[in-house]
């Protein structure tokens, strides 16, 4: 979902300026809240897990509103946001009667499933909600299923309680790396993209390859390179570098579908450079326990 506030620069310049303050304060009050609490800590990390993810899905519908209603997009998001300030405010309370959800703690716990699986359909696609629904329906109906798929059923306060609280379900190990590592790496890398890295890598790799046989394809997979070293999002290689490197090789004669699979494939290798961003390599290396 950060990806994709980064990707829509021009819906925010579409907007209007009220549109594109708001948004910025946002982006703002939400980069300090995770560098504080990156830096010192003052949060627990079921805390800065929740903040994080109602952070995002405000952004998320911000950027997506249903019906192009800028309004509702933010009463939405304001609502997720709510969600993980809910769990900030009843965090002791949360700890104690952990596995007996009141009724309140329900209803918080299915708006968060319902919004995190509607913003991801908005920025991502249908495709991992199907999937992830399917897992759902697994888990309320399976005990209906013949006994080789069958399980022996749980509620629905059981079901909400191990995906909206605790660090099971939606706060688990992906969300606990992205808080506290992704996070800070994409911003760090918006931070030199800005400071006009992008243009640096380009113009080096091109004084390099471009004038050499396959020239353009080299560049692509050389500035994709660079750029994997500050960034490690491969959706945001793809999209900086792409801008430069897909038009050059075309204008040399490239296919465009072999222009874009060359960026595409560089861009994601671009998560392995040094010293390796990439998301799915800090998710790994948590859930295996290696430093």
């Amino acid at each position: 979902m950060t990806q994709g506030a980064h990707a829509h620069p021009a819906a925010e310049a579409a907007a209007g300026p009220p549109f594109g303050r708001a948004l910025f304060a946002v982006a703002v009050v939400f980069s300090t809240f995770q560098i504080v609490t990156a830096a010192f800590s003052p949060l627990s990390s079921m805390v800065v897990r929740a903040m994080h993810v109602g952070f995002l899905l405000l952004v998320a519908f911000a950027l997506h509103p249903p019906g192009k209603l800028r309004w509702l997009g933010w009463v939405i998001g304001l609502a997720a946001l709510s969600t993980g300030l809910y769990q900030w405010i009843n965090e002791a309370e949360l700890i104690q009667r952990a596995g007996e959800l009141t009724r309140s703690d329900l209803v918080v716990g299915l708006v968060v499933l319902v919004l995190v699986f509607e913003g991801a359909r908005r920025t991502l696609g249908i495709a991992l909600p199907i999937i992830c629904g399917v897992f759902l329906l697994y888990a309320l109906f399976g005990n209906h299923l013949p006994s080789a798929l069958a399980h022996r059923g749980f509620g629905i306060d059981q079901i909400v309680g191990q995906l909206s609280f605790g660090t099971e379900g939606i706060y688990g190990t992906p969300t606990y790396v992205s808080s506290s590592y992704i996070f800070l790496f994409i911003l760090f890398g918006s931070f030199l993209e800005q400071a006009g890295m992008i243009t640096l890598f380009t113009d080096f790799a091109l004084g390099l390859f471009g004038h050499t046989r396959g020239g353009p394809a080299k560049v692509a997979v050389v500035a994709s390179g660079l750029m994997g070293t500050i960034n490690g999002s491969g959706v945001a290689n793809v999209v900086t570098t792409g801008q430069f490197t897909i038009p050059l090789m075309k204008r040399f004669g490239y296919r465009a579908e072999f222009a874009g699979g060359v960026e595409a494939t560089s861009g994601m290798g671009g998560q392995i450079m040094p010293p390796v961003m990439g998301a799915v390599a800090f998710i790994m290396a948590e859930t295996i326990g290696v430093p």
